[in-house]
């Protein structure tokens, strides 16, 4: 025979799980030191610079 469950308390649990989900996202995404942030903004610079000072350009 099939296990009873309550619906609401499924639906409760799902929600929390969501929320959990969630919240890890924010921390990765937010949950950065200034000197992380910093460093990885810089890192992103260099790596346009360098990739536009590596494109051709055409001449007219």
């Amino acid at each position: 025979m099939a296990e009873v469950i309550n619906l609401r308390s499924a639906r409760k649990a799902k929600q929390r799980a969501d929320k959990a989900r969630e919240a890890e996202a924010n921390r990765a995404k937010f949950g950065q030191t200034k000197a992380a942030k910093t460093l990885r903004q810089q890192e992103s610079a260099r790596a346009e610079r360098l990739i536009d000072g590596a494109k051709l350009e055409k001449g007219d």
